[in-house]
């Protein structure tokens, strides 16, 4: 591939920032897949032939007319830090890392940050509460993960218990892609238009500019409870969580043996118990406190929350970070991403652990969804054996009603995000015709010309 590095060197006029070291080709087509027993077999051997990492949009574009015009595969990175294989190239070909477009343009009066995608959430976050704003959501990789890998791979986290998810009440207010043609376009995506390219892996389009709705900022406390059953956890935390008396950014139930993985804060639990972790508004710590004490907690943390420096950060243990410590812990786990509904997760509950028992470990995250509902998600903590016994535990929490998006898929529509109006789809059609943007990652596009071949 030396023709290839040489062409994309003369093209930056800048051949540092195209690498073809074994090693660093090996880090930059990685990223967390390795959380699923499926997905490890499957891309270990996957890797770009070329990386590189462009610094301005002009270079973008620059980039994808010369690998339009020579038939060569694009993959997208962000930081990353997915757990899909979403920015592991199948085809080998370019990634196009975007770590160096990581500035903040601006924070605007009303609280919209205008970025580039390559800028760290956790940068993100404490500039914007240096300006009296904080993240809506974000994922419990805050430090490390980008703003268009979120875009492109994420869908909630710390916050969406209050704001819901990133697709949810036009967090994302525009989007700027680069698209994959013989004369790349940039072309802007605002409103609704943005669901085009959220969550599509960079299949459809390079984003290069996001206007993202910030909310203003809060003093929070962390707080961490414990209690004797996992009911009494749900029960308590179901009451925080859906009420509108508790301002919140977080609530997190973890049944035990969970809470003896997390290693770091293993003084914040006590064996057997169940555990909650929370950030609530600071003016509320002490009613919060005892509101617990009533319901029978244990209080073993409540202290005001300094912002991502804090220690121990409770986020730290919560959404799939809950996940890496259960992994770390024992290397037979993996998980599962469900949905539950308030109304009928009890008895869900017992039926799941009456069948598989300790083989699956209930993690509950609160969160919001686009209609407002405050609903259990859940991202339990499974134990692997086989793939064919990983289905089906998926078929029957699909059968017993527990919706899931299953995350040991490499392809968009496999992990429940996709769009049943199609608009991922549609989009890649407008802007990747050839099919050359993450190629085998969005399952159901077929190249134009072989479609029109089969009609015919």
């Amino acid at each position: 591939m030396s023709d290839l590095a040489a062409g994309l060197g003369q093209i930056l006029g800048d051949a540092s920032r195209v690498l073809t070291q074994p090693q660093v080709l090996e880090r930059l087509s990685r990223d967390f897949y390795w959380y699923s027993p499926i997905l490890k077999p499957l891309l270990d051997d996957k890797r770009a032939d070329v990386v590189v990492q462009p610094v301005s949009v002009h270079e973008i574009c620059a980039v994808m007319r010369y690998c339009y015009a020579q038939g060569v595969p694009v993959t997208v990175r962000g930081a990353g830090t997915g757990n899909y294989g979403q920015a592991i190239p199948l085809n080998g070909g370019v990634v196009l890392d975007l770590q160096r477009l990581d500035r903040i343009e601006s924070i605007e009066e009303d609280g919209v940050a205008v970025c580039e995608p390559g800028v760290k959430l956790g940068v993100l976050e404490t500039t914007a509460r240096e300006q009296g704003w904080e993240l809506r959501c974000y994922p419990s990789t805050v430090a490390k993960a980008s703003l268009g890998g979120f875009l492109g791979g994420g869908s909630g986290g710390v916050g969406s218990v209050k704001h819901g998810g990133l697709r949810d009440f036009e967090t994302v207010r525009a989007i700027e892609v680069v698209t994959m043609e013989a004369e790349p376009r940039v072309v802007k995506h605002e409103s609704k238009a943005v669901h085009e390219i959220l969550h599509s892996w960079g299949t459809n389009g390079v984003i290069t500019k996001i206007w993202f709705t910030l909310t203003p900022a809060i003093a929070w406390a962390q707080v961490a409870l414990t209690f004797k059953s996992f009911d009494a956890a749900f029960d308590f935390s179901e009451q925080i969580a859906k009420s509108s008396e508790w301002d919140k950014r977080l609530v997190t139930v973890f049944e035990w043996p969970l809470p003896k993985f997390f290693a770091p804060v293993k003084q914040l639990a006590r064996e057997g118990e169940a555990q909650v972790f929370l950030l609530i508004a600071e003016v509320q710590r002490e009613a919060l406190q005892k509101a617990a004490v009533k319901a029978g907690a244990t209080v073993t943390l409540a202290e005001p929350y300094e912002g991502l420096k804090t220690q121990p950060l409770l986020s730290d243990y919560t959404w799939n970070h809950t996940t890496l410590w259960a992994m770390k812990a024992d290397a037979e786990y993996t998980y599962l991403q469900c949905g539950f509904h308030t109304n009928t997760a009890r008895e869900q509950f017992g039926l799941l652990k009456s069948k598989y028992g300790e083989d699956f470990l209930l993690h509950i995250e609160w969160m919001k969804n686009g209609e407002s509902v405050v609903f259990p998600a859940a991202i339990p903590v499974v134990r692997f054996s086989t793939e064919e016994r990983l289905n089906e535990m998926i078929a029957y929490c699909r059968e017993i009603g527990v919706g899931v998006a299953n995350p040991h898929v490499n392809h968009v529509e496999g992990g429940g995000r996709y769009r049943e109006d199609n608009v991922q789809l549609m989009a890649k059609y407008k802007y990747d015709a050839k099919g050359l943007m993450n190629p085998g990652k969005m399952a159901s596009f077929v190249k134009r010309e072989t479609q029109e071949a089969q009609s015919i």
